[in-house]
């Protein structure tokens, strides 16, 4: 069977849960499977990954757009490739609208529908319009969680039957490292010399930023010196939460370091004293199970699909109620049993998850496709 792969967001979209994603799928796809064969469009970048005879590469060249979504909403050529099943991973963003083979698309979650105020204007436009008119042409979809399926199930009227799950995994650069070094590290690099409560992921509304560090207001006189550490990059929204930390007198308790580049996002997960993660609605989230690897204590929203994630791996809160998410954290704080116990907890929880085996489930689904 020969199957097309649009890898673009494996290099243009890297550092976000889809640039990760989409770059550990072809990797783990390449190291499992020798017997099909792959053409696989990439950006002319440099790209890591030493792919076996059995896959093929077509470069693409970047187009000036201003965003990622207007990048990929210009599709592949397929034209004469022989391909038998093609795969969009990025929300099937870019899917031609011209069929000459199967279509599967990777859908990993149906945020525009749900929470349409909390998503950017270009992507938000570019879904509603492109999704109505991909559905009909899939043979299959592919998401990231059961929560999702049901979701994508409900929200958009497409059958169970053709929705393959296929959880994904932390990457294999976060394990526990030496607490000391990444400490020293992060002082010399980023001048944060306290302990520290670290968020990692988008600034979206949907992640409840606000809510965070209004939580990290209500305890902050119970912990020290302990500050706020809010990684990621500066969007939109990163005024707003500024300037409540200003109206809130944390001015030099949380700290904004911005984008963090991937290798270095272990040694936050280990320098840090606790990942909380209390966002409102995640097809998936990768955070929590990055820091779990790490041997990091979480807290976690009890919405949507982390708990069928995080299972017993993580301390739960409602996101939506400040005193919740400050009580947990507190906890963490103040138990050092309770604190002891979350960490091993977590590494247990991220050892069942595996790229590998999010490859195998996605060759099983090709196959079924297939016939």
């Amino acid at each position: 069977m020969k199957i097309g792969f649009d890898a673009r967001a494996a290099i243009w979209y890297r550092g976000t849960g889809i640039g990760t994603y989409t770059y550990q799928l072809i990797k783990n796809i390449s190291i499992m499977d020798k017997n099909n064969d792959y053409l696989v469009f990439l950006p002319s970048e440099n790209f890591d990954i030493i792919f076996d005879d059995n896959f093929n590469v077509k470069q693409i060249d970047k187009c000036e757009k201003e965003t990622f979504w207007e990048q990929v909403d210009v599709p592949n050529i397929l034209t004469d490739t022989g391909i038998e099943i093609y795969h969009v991973p990025q929300n099937g963003i870019g899917l031609p609208y011209e069929k000459n083979c199967k279509f599967v698309i990777t859908l990993h979650d149906v945020i525009p529908y749900k929470m349409p105020e909390t998503v950017g204007p270009q992507y938000l436009k570019i879904y509603l319009e492109e999704i109505p008119k991909i559905l009909p042409l899939c043979d299959g979809i592919i998401t990231v969680s059961e929560y999702s399926k049901m979701d994508i199930a409900k929200t958009l009227n497409y059958p169970e039957e053709k929705i393959f799950v296929t959880y994904l995994a932390a990457e294999d650069i976060y394990f526990p490292l030496n607490k000391k070094y990444c400490k020293e590290f992060i002082r010399k690099k980023y001048c944060i010399d306290e302990d520290f409560i670290l968020y990692v992921g988008g600034f979206s509304p949907r992640k409840n930023i606000k809510g965070l560090i209004k939580a990290y207001s209500l305890i902050k006189n119970k912990i020290g010196n302990i500050k706020l550490v809010i990684l990621g990059k500066k969007g939109r929204s990163y005024f707003d939460y500024r300037d409540l930390a200003l109206s809130l007198g944390l001015k030099n308790d949380v700290v904004f370091p911005g984008f963090i580049e991937v290798e270095e996002l272990p040694i936050f997960y280990n320098a840090a004293k606790m990942l909380v993660y209390p966002s409102f609605y995640e097809g998936f989230g990768l955070p929590p199970l990055e820091a779990m690897a790490c041997g990091t204590p979480v807290v976690a929203s009890n919405a949507t699909s982390i708990p069928e994630v995080l299972k017993s791996g993580a301390l739960y809160i409602n996101p939506y109620d400040e005193y919740s998410i400050a009580e947990k954290m507190l906890m963490l704080v103040e138990d050092d049993a309770l604190y002891n116990e979350m960490a091993l907890k977590g590494l247990f929880q991220s050892s069942f998850y595996c790229w590998k085996r999010t490859a195998v489930e996605t060759l099983s689904a090709y196959n079924k496709l297939s016939k």
